[in-house]
């Protein structure tokens, strides 16, 4: 990836000549230089996308997200558009743009796209993750720009990029880990196997002390997912029911919960006085069933 720049005379240049030619491989040799290069671009210059579909966010999660861009900055760039001189429309990272504001940035790393470039910056993002000097979290990125960006679904994208679909949906975890941990990743602190263990791993606290652990003593990524199956134990017993009431109507609710917040969607447990039952796991198309999948098997693997 480019280093991040300040906007300057170069990417100043750069838009203005992309608005400019007329020739086409010009203009997409221009626009995969742009699409590659990451800028830092003041926050106030910097307006809202009115036609952005999320309008609440939690305030606490914002609170959690700006204590972590304070100690780490900003790990994955905002996603703006070139409305023309120094002024700029967000498509993408709102969230990550107001934790911003809250941590007190000026400016914060962006990717700068132009008007109708869809077919070009998809090309470009492609042929960028074919390079060999990316780290994973780079990657993971690109990954995620071509979702939504691009428009494209997890399927789509892995026929795009030439990987099977559970690779790239391990990729796109890993943006999910804290940015301690992603920070270890894009200074080769510890590697993409190792990082698959921890997004495995659902509680963060147990994410960081085992990212820990693991540093410090070097472990391989065997001795990795041993304790991460002593995690994955433990939380079972945790949550077995241990008592003959606990099978009341707020254990299954609690349970309920949890299992709807490991998969990402609507569960329903039927049990009865005997202990039998079912577990009825919702989804609404075949991405959210795709994800489901590579969630249980991601699960199996662990």
């Amino acid at each position: 990836m480019s280093k991040k720049k300040e906007l300057g005379k170069g990417l100043r240049a750069l838009l203005s000549n992309i608005e400019q030619t007329t020739n086409p491989e010009d203009k997409t040799q221009l626009v995969k230089e742009l699409t590659n290069s990451i800028a830092m671009i003041r926050v106030d210059a910097i307006e809202v996308n009115p036609y952005q579909p999320r309008v609440e966010f939690d305030t606490e999660e914002l609170m959690e997200l700006a204590k972590s861009i304070k100690v780490h900055g900003l790990i994955q760039p905002i996603t703006v558009r070139s409305l023309g001189g120094d002024q700029y429309q967000l498509i993408s990272g709102e969230r990550r743009l107001r934790a911003s504001k809250m941590a007190g940035l000026n400016q914060v790393p962006a990717y700068i796209r132009v008007a109708n470039d869809q077919e070009m910056l998809e090309m470009a993002l492609i042929e960028n993750i074919q390079r060999t000097d990316l780290n994973a979290v780079e990657v993971a990125i690109s990954y995620q720009r071509l979702i939504d960006e691009c428009a494209l679904t997890h399927e789509t994208l892995s026929e795009r990029v030439g990987k099977n679909r559970s690779t790239v949906t391990n990729y796109l975890r890993l943006l999910k880990l804290p940015p301690e941990i992603q920070s270890a990743i894009k200074s080769g602190g510890i590697s993409m196997a190792h990082a698959r263990v921890l997004a495995g791993i659902q509680d963060i606290e147990k994410q960081l002390f085992l990212f820990k652990k693991a540093v410090s003593e070097e472990m391989s990524v065997r001795q990795m997912e041993a304790y991460a199956k002593e995690f994955a134990v433990g939380q079972t017993k945790k949550s077995k029911p241990a008592t003959k009431d606990s099978g009341s109507s707020s254990e299954l609710e609690r349970l309920k919960r949890e299992i709807s917040s490991l998969l990402g969607t609507r569960v329903e447990i039927m049990r009865n006085d005997k202990g039998q039952g079912k577990i009825v796991i919702n989804f609404n198309n075949d991405k959210e069933f795709n994800n489901i999948y590579d969630l249980l098997r991601e699960i199996d693997d662990n």
